[in-house]
């Protein structure tokens, strides 16, 4: 069984997701969406910096120029820290004020994907997006209810992205032009299992999976069978990243909205897998 600790108690997650690690800044960073805030680990010395935000963010992505693209309920924006500045690019769905944006993560290619969803999660308004590094984005898909991952294959043949409402993994072929075809179910959970929330692949192609309700981490193989699961102190698992110069610091992301004041949910956690994970894709915009 993996050792977790708890890294930091200065702070509670309502909705932690958006997992990222930096080696630019030596930090991992991730969000509170409903806070709603933006976290900084620094990896250096410890220290936890925690940006207010003035709208629902989902997710970051690091951009290869520097600076960061982020994820907010009106759009896409361009962010830099130190100090604080927020840029809009562009609102893809300004038809539907009751949706914000979810997940998302940068590819190796240099390209975004994210999710949208209705904030109420009633509809399914939910689309899949990729966002250029020309900063113009295109949908890919649509449907959902509540999209949570995406995370990319070693080998470069797959994407996977869930529909956590659905208990769903998707996998979809990754195509020579960049982009997606034959969205597949790839792994269903069971009720026992909880919902399948923010998702990881680790350097040996296996995919790691957060367990919203579910109250753990599950490392599945290429074949979609399940590895093993590692129990964690908190019910609403969120988000998995891979951290540090070897990329084996895990750091795992939860939520504590709609639960009973603890001390262990919507806490940030970190362990040791026995994994080695993936460089993080760069916005090549």
């Amino acid at each position: 069984m993996a050792d977790w600790t708890i890294v930091s108690r200065d702070t509670q997650d309502s909705l932690g997701e958006g997992a990222l690690w930096s080696a630019r800044a030596n930090a991992f960073f991730w969000v509170d969406i409903l806070a709603p805030a933006l976290n900084r680990l620094s990896l250096a010395d410890g220290q936890l910096t925690r940006w207010p935000m003035p709208e629902p963010i989902g997710w970051v992505a690091e951009r290869a120029g520097g600076g960061f693209i982020a994820g907010f309920q009106g759009g896409f924006a361009e962010l830099d820290l130190d100090p604080l500045s927020i840029r809009p690019i562009g609102d893809p769905e300004p038809d539907l004020p009751g949706n914000r944006m979810n997940d998302g993560k940068a590819d190796a290619a240099g390209n975004i994907w994210c999710g949208t969803m209705d904030m109420a999660e009633e509809q399914d308004s939910g689309t899949f997006y990729r966002l250029a590094p020309d900063l113009r984005w295109a949908r890919m898909d649509g449907g959902y209810r509540v999209p949570n991952g995406p995370a990319f294959s070693a080998d470069g043949r797959w994407l996977y992205h869930s529909d956590t409402a659905r208990r769903t993994v998707y996998r979809y072929r990754r195509l020579p032009d960049g982009g997606i075809a034959d969205r597949t179910p790839f792994i269903t959970f069971t009720a026992a299992d909880g919902y399948p929330d923010g998702m990881t692949v680790d350097a040996a192609n296996g995919l790691w999976i957060a367990h919203w309700g579910g109250a753990r981490i599950s490392r599945f193989h290429e074949d979609g069978t399940l590895d093993r699961a590692i129990p964690l102190p908190a019910q609403q698992i969120t988000n998995i990243a891979f951290a540090g110069p070897s990329l084996d610091r895990m750091f795992v992301t939860s939520a504590a909205t709609g639960l009973p004041p603890t001390p262990m949910d919507g806490a940030l956690f970190e362990m040791d897998a026995g994994a080695i994970g993936l460089p993080p894709g760069l916005f090549a915009g």
